[in-house]
């Protein structure tokens, strides 16, 4: 029993850092809906599978470093202060890739798989990179 009540007792700190984590997450998607010229999720809802990649690769781009932000922080205002820069580095990805592939918008909207599978690709890569960089 004593080894339950061990367990329960990081409950508080656990359900503390999981909504800060939620709320985090959910600022990022409206931010990062914000800053696209199109709505993924209604083109993803019309079956847009460019939208989802890109979309899909932004996400885990932002929650990778998210992760390690939550595991490593000294507290939560450390880990809401580096969900915040991971998020900044995801929409600097996709400034980024904007600007290299010419028309991303519109390829995006035609469902052209291309700009938006390098745009995943490179959300991962950046958010891999910003999780490692967050171990102090």
């Amino acid at each position: 029993m004593e080894l339950i009540s061990q367990s329960l007792a990081g409950l508080p700190s656990f359900l503390l850092y999981f909504a800060l984590g939620i709320a985090v997450f959910a600022a990022f998607c409206v931010v990062y809906a914000a800053v696209t010229p199109y709505d993924e999720l209604a083109l993803i809802r019309e079956g847009n599978v460019a939208a989802a990649i890109s979309l899909g690769g932004a996400v885990l781009g932002f929650v990778l470093p998210l992760a390690s932000a939550i595991a490593h922080s000294v507290g939560p205002v450390d880990m809401v202060v580096w969900g915040v820069i991971a998020l900044v580095a995801q929409v600097v990805v996709y400034f980024l890739v904007a600007r290299l592939v010419p028309r991303f918008a519109e390829a995006i909207r035609a469902g052209r798989v291309a700009g938006a599978t390098l745009l995943a690709a490179l959300a991962v890569a950046t958010g891999i990179l910003n999780a490692a960089c967050m171990t102090y």
